[in-house]
């Protein structure tokens, strides 16, 4: 077993483990680390903890200190240092007639690097725009091109559900969605209806399909081959969340469905659901990162 305490660097970041060097560290704390991209300033997330050796990659980095009031006024300092440099990147950007959206900027802690994070349709050569910057700040630049869906999860907003993003409030990291979740889960495929501001399929058909693919084991599917009390029928429509499913009797054919729950079934023989090839090659952007 390992101690460790966990840091976050963004609002719904990512946890990354670092060793506390046996210091008590409470999640209310923000701590100085080194990482891949320099030193940097993170909220603690998971107060010490031991964790299974295979649970690490080894060896954790030690957490340098825990934030001081020092830290804390550098740390407001470089937010403001990024607003002045989103505003001149944004003055490059057209001066180079580039054709790239700015998103975000982001100081390294020790104001050894700046991110800029754009998005754009294509490849875009941003060498003299990165040459211009560096003359300006006069410190390393970087620029990286990110997806549509980490735009959201950087500007954040509301979803057609009225809550704020799932990916800017607590996703940490992308799981992949795909069109069959939902087909599973009943949703009409109008890209309207299953799509997030990103214009990709919504997060939240990844976090539900656990609970659709237990319901879809229990539950008949349409055009199943049933057995009721009244005799055999074939399901013509089924909602998952309450069990209730509808079956065209095969004695009573022109009659109206009989109502009854899952349980109150016996499945003769199963159907299955599948997306049709048309569908899916229309709706595949939806899938894409």
């Amino acid at each position: 077993m390992t101690e460790i305490i966990g840091v976050r660097f963004k609002n719904a970041g990512k946890t990354y483990y670092f060793s506390p060097k046996g210091e008590k560290i409470t999640s209310a704390d923000k701590v100085i680390v080194e990482t891949a991209r320099g030193v940097e300033c993170g909220d603690v997330v998971i107060s010490n903890r031991q964790v299974e050796d295979d649970k690490i990659i080894a060896p954790l980095k030690p957490v340098i200190r825990i934030a001081t009031e020092k830290d804390l006024a550098q740390l407001e300092a470089n937010r403001q240092k990024e607003r002045e440099a989103f505003k001149i990147c944004q003055e490059k950007i057209t001066k180079h007639k580039l054709e790239m959206n700015l998103v975000d900027v982001e100081y390294t802690f020790d104001g050894n690097k700046i991110l800029f994070y754009f998005t754009a349709d294509g490849r875009i050569d941003f060498r003299e725009l990165v040459k211009d910057l560096a003359g300006v700040f006069r410190t390393r630049i970087e620029l990286r091109q990110i997806g549509v869906r980490d735009e959201s999860k950087m500007l954040g907003g509301l979803g057609v559900c009225g809550r704020p993003f799932c990916c800017n409030t607590f996703l940490g990291d992308f799981q992949p969605v795909s069109i069959k979740m939902a087909k599973e889960q009943s949703l009409s495929l109008n890209p309207t209806k299953i799509s997030g501001t990103c214009g990709r399929l919504m997060c939240c058909l990844k976090y539900e399909q656990d609970a659709y693919e237990s319901l879809l084991k229990i539950t008949p599917k349409n055009g199943a081959l049933v057995q009721t009390d009244e005799g055999a029928g074939t399901v013509v429509d089924v909602n998952l969340l309450t069990g209730v499913l509808k079956v065209s009797l095969h004695s009573r054919p022109d009659a109206a469905p009989k109502v009854c729950k899952r349980n109150e079934v016996k499945i003769i023989k199963d159907s299955s659901i599948r997306v049709d090839k048309a569908e899916l090659k229309e709706l595949s952007n939806l899938e894409k990162e």
